[in-house]
C-alpha cells in the first residue's frame, strides 16, 4: 500500500519555527498536530489533507503516490 512512499517528514511550526521529525501514519491522516515548543495546534491549510502536507518538508503517503490525500482523518 505504501511501498515506495517516505513515511518520515520534518514538521515546521509557523508560530515558533520549532522543528521535529515525526512518522506519518499511513492508515490515516493527522489533522491536529501541537507543536512540543510553544504548544501551537497546527491544522491543515485550506486545500491539504493533513499537517504534513501543509507543514512537512515531505507530504503523506497518499499524496506522494498520487492517491490525491487521505482518506480517513483522525481528529
Amino acid at each position: 500500500m505504501t511501498e515506495g512512499a517516505i513515511l518520515d517528514s520534518m514538521l515546521t511550526c509557523p508560530a515558533c519555527g520549532h522543528r521535529a521529525r515525526e512518522r506519518m501514519p499511513t492508515d490515516v491522516c493527522l489533522f491536529f498536530y501541537d507543536c512540543q515548543r510553544c504548544g501551537a495546534q497546527l491544522k491543515p491549510k485550506s486545500g491539504d489533507c493533513c499537517v504534513f502536507c501543509s507543514y512537512g518538508d515531505v507530504p503523506c503517503p497518499p499524496v506522494q503516490l498520487e492517491r490525491g490525500g487521505c482518506t480517513r482523518v483522525v481528529r
